[in-house]
């Protein structure tokens, strides 16, 4: 199909329609759109929202399925309400992407024979291997294109990032790069591993030491590395992003080359054992070891532990990162009270980016403000326009989720605010999800304990009323690096990943009352190990970093145990210790009302 002029004004439909000629075209009976860059990462640069293009939806996980006769999208639960309202239902189906991923959708809507195209770069192997087993029982054939179909409808893709690296200096980083390549080196030769295939950024920018904007709010360089058992690196990044500086930084041990390089760069891998993670990474690169008969020993990112075990210079970094975070909240928080209904929430979400603004060691925030008042509030991941905002009124609940990018943390909070008197519904509705916050701060767990085995103490306050929330309870955060960190999390899902001492992850319980209103309480919290006088095992639990008042008029006084009171009482005593020496006196004869005990 030959490419057209523009594509920026067509419709869904004529997206849609111009995607199916040239499936056609390449002999494909349909083909998969996962929202991924080759990265597999969570936030993509512009030139990788395929899914976006197509089907209007901006979340930041989903899918899609176009059959010639039908279509699909797939979202999670934070999504539902987001897509319903971005893409047009006429056109796709829509499916739980947790409950019916596609793999499962797929066997019942495809014919035996047809062809089902996917773009190797974007799916991971373990993807692969999946909707593999899926589709052969059907007699379904999953065919790598050579050429991307969306990619020769969309004649008006933005190119690739092409941001300045930076340097990420030791005294934020802790460790220097070439110790941090000395040490993954000596463990993959431990393991008798001579090369590892690093395609994270995230682990690339931790390894190397640097960072760039190639991404919204994350600091990352999108590039792949190729870990030598001699500790030395073969760095896959256009050289023009290098300065003098950073390639002294790197030293001489880091072997720049073009992305072009990358593919040709395997096969001099032939015969080797190498370390390849089928999780993250796109199943091209696994086909090309594959094909050059290189021994693939499957296993995760080896920079994925080291860089979630933050080192204390990170700790450090991060508890004051929290310090100044937590005053630009509380100036908001403060403001949002003085101003009462009537403030839009795009005027508010903009109110608390000129706080944190005001900060010069801000580099940016850490994702879109989250900013939803009232019944928007229910909308887990809701992003406000001009088309959807709604102002905050009186007797209302209003919902702020934010984070910011500082060099030395990376912060992630979220605070259910009242408007005025709340409904007495909406009161007893966030006690439960504090009861639960608290239950989850308070927990004291045996090494070894992996976060989904504690997913449920964050629940079972609101278990026991029959309620519940369609997100993960926690996520990892990195240091200067992604707000959405693993290989750790808290969620109902398995993960074998045990929680350790220094990984950050965030503690939100949350409950939606779909067209009322939204309640979530996040602070990020860090692993560390406690002592339990005359006990058998080493012990760990939660340090809270985050700092900032939780409403105390959404509390019902009489729900709270005595436990969760003293837990309620001690932290608002330490946000005012450590926060009202920060903030100027308004905000301060604020912090003082907002902190008092209950």
């Amino acid at each position: 199909m030959q490419a057209i002029a523009s594509t920026q004004q067509l419709s869904p439909h004529e997206r849609l329609t111009r995607l199916r000629q040239e499936l056609q075209r390449q002999g494909l009976d349909g083909f998969l759109v996962p929202r991924a860059d080759e990265h597999q990462g969570e936030y993509i640069p512009p030139a990788s929202a395929r899914l976006a293009w197509l089907t209007g939806f901006t979340g930041s996980a989903g899918a899609a399925v176009v059959l010639q006769d039908h279509a699909a999208v797939f979202v999670d639960g934070r999504y539902t309400l987001q897509a319903k309202a971005e893409v047009d239902m006429g056109l796709y189906g829509h499916r739980h992407l947790i409950d019916e991923p596609p793999h499962q959708w797929l066997p019942g809507h495809v014919k035996r024979g047809q062809r089902l195209g996917y773009d190797a770069w974007l799916h991971t192997t373990h993807d692969v291997r999946t909707l593999r087993t899926a589709l052969e029982p059907v007699g379904v054939s999953l065919v790598a294109v050579a050429h991307n179909p969306i990619d020769a409808v969309w004649s008006d893709r933005p190119p690739a990032p092409d941001t300045a690296v930076q340097i990420h200096p030791v005294k934020y980083a802790g460790q220097a790069s070439s110790d941090k390549r000395k040490a993954l080196a000596e463990a993959l030769v431990k393991e008798h591993l001579e090369a590892a295939i690093i395609t994270s950024p995230d682990s690339v920018a931790w390894l190397l030491n640097v960072r760039a904007t190639d991404v919204p709010h994350t600091p990352l360089p999108l590039s792949f590395a190729i870990l030598h058992g001699n500790g030395q690196v073969d760095w896959f990044i256009e050289p023009a992003r290098l300065s003098d500086e950073v390639r002294r930084h790197v030293g001489s041990e880091v072997h720049v080359h073009p992305p072009s390089a990358l593919l040709p760069s395997l096969d001099k891998l032939q015969g080797r054992r190498v370390r390849y993670d089928p999780a993250v990474s796109a199943d091209m690169l696994r086909s090309r070891l594959e094909e050059v008969k290189a021994v693939v020993v499957e296993g995760p990112d080896p920079c994925f532990l080291p860089k979630a075990c933050k080192n204390p210079v990170e700790l450090e970094g991060a508890r004051t990162a929290h310090r100044r975070d937590g005053a630009a909240l509380c100036r908001f928080l403060a403001w949002v009270d003085r101003q009462g209904a009537g403030v839009g929430e795009i005027a508010a979400s903009d109110k608390l980016e000129a706080f944190r603004r005001e900060l010069p060691e801000l580099l940016d925030l850490s994702f879109d403000t989250i900013s939803g008042a009232g019944s928007n509030g229910a909308i887990v991941h809701y992003r406000s326009s001009p088309a959807t905002e709604r102002k905050i009124t009186e007797g209302e609940l209003y919902l702020v989720d934010s984070g910011a990018q500082y060099a030395d943390g990376t912060t992630d909070v979220t605070r259910t605010v009242a408007v005025g008197t709340a409904p007495p519904a909406a009161a007893e509705h966030f006690t439960l999800v504090l009861q639960g916050h608290i239950a989850l701060a308070l927990t004291r767990f045996r090494q070894g304990i992996s976060g989904h085995q504690l997913d449920a103490i964050a629940r079972l306050p609101l278990w026991a009323r029959g309620l519940d929330y369609d997100h993960g309870t926690g996520h990892g955060v990195g240091s200067y690096l992604g707000v959405h960190e693993g290989p750790q999390r808290i969620a109902k899902q398995p993960n074998n990943i045990a929680l350790q001492a220094g990984m950050i992850v965030s503690n939100e319980p949350g409950y939606y009352a779909t067209g009322q209103y939204g309640i979530r309480i996040e602070n990020l919290v860090v692993v560390v190990p406690v002592e339990t006088p005359g006990g058998e095992h080493r012990m760990l639990g939660f340090e809270t970093l985050t700092l900032a008042p939780i409403d105390r008029r959404l509390v019902v006084k009489g729900m709270l145990s005595a436990a969760e009171l003293v837990w309620l009482n001690d932290y608002h005593q330490r946000v005012w210790e450590i926060i009202s020496p920060w903030v100027d006196p308004q905000t301060r004869d604020w912090l003082r009302q907002a902190t008092q005990p209950i």
